[in-house]
C-alpha cells in the first residue's frame, strides 16, 4: 500500500530551522573560529565581543556538548514521535558535525530524520 507523501507549513518551517541552525554553525565557525587572526584578538586584554561566544562554541565542541545535544534530541524524537525534537535533531546534528562532534551528532540526525520522515509519510505508529 502506498502512503502519501505530503509536506505541511510546519514541515517546511522545520526545513528552514535545519538550514539556519546548520548553516548559521557553519558561517560562525568559518568567520569567528577558523581564521587565525581571531585567536590573537581573543587573547588581548579587550578583547572583541566576539570572543564570548568562540569560547563558548569550542568549550561545546571540546566537551562533545553538540554531538550530545543532538542525540538526546534525537532519541526523543525517535521515542515521542514529536516533529520539532526531530528538527532540531537535524540541525544540531548538522551543527556538530561542522563542530568535529560527528559521531553522537550523526546518530542523532539520523534518529530525528527517521522520525521526521515517518511523521511526513504517516508511517508512524504503524504495526
Amino acid at each position: 500500500m502506498s502512503k502519501s507523501f505530503r509536506w505541511s507549513a510546519d514541515d517546511w518551517m522545520g526545513l528552514w530551522v535545519v538550514a539556519m541552525i546548520g548553516g548559521g554553525m557553519f558561517a560562525f565557525r568559518l568567520l569567528a573560529i577558523v581564521p587565525r587572526a581571531t585567536v590573537g584578538m581573543c587573547a588581548a586584554a579587550n578583547a572583541p565581543v566576539i570572543c564570548g561566544p568562540r569560547h563558548a562554541v569550542l568549550t561545546l565542541q571540546y566537551y562533545q556538548g553538540f554531538g550530545w545535544a543532538a542525540l538526546a534530541l534525537g532519541l526523543a524524537a525517535f521515542i515521542s514521535g514529536k516533529r520539532w525534537p526531530a528538527v532540531l535533531a537535524l540541525g544540531m546534528g548538522i551543527a556538530a558535525v561542522v563542530n568535529y562532534n560527528a559521531t553522537t551528532g550523526i546518530l542523532g540526525a539520523a534518529l530525528g530524520l527517521v522520525a521526521w520522515l515517518s511523521l511526513v509519510t504517516g508511517r508512524y505508529g504503524e504495526a
